[in-house]
């Protein structure tokens, strides 16, 4: 699912609700999650998972065209872990 179908789906659900409130809704969610990744914090949606940010030390890494030798800086990357509920639900049998 896209950013865009996620929009429409909560417009179909949301009758009461414009598209331009719903997109507002959408960017308030995301820039949420962002900012709070970006300051060192933690995201938890319970019954869903949680977002968390871990450090990457500095590697050399090889450029795939040329075979040359690139410095990678160290940083931080965002990581998901899912909760239990989503967990189960994607291992039903």
């Amino acid at each position: 699912m896209i950013r865009s179908e996620l929009v429409q789906r909560l417009a179909d659900e949301n009758s009461d609700l414009t598209p331009l409130e719903i997109e507002r809704i959408v960017d308030i969610f995301f820039t949420e999650i962002t900012s709070q990744l970006a300051n060192g914090g933690r995201v938890e949606l319970r019954g869903f998972g949680a977002f968390t940010t871990r450090s990457r030390d500095a590697r050399t890494g090889r450029n795939p065209r040329t075979g040359e030798a690139v410095s990678i800086d160290a940083k931080k990357v965002p990581f998901f872990k899912p909760g239990k509920e989503i967990r189960e639900r994607l291992n039903a049998k």
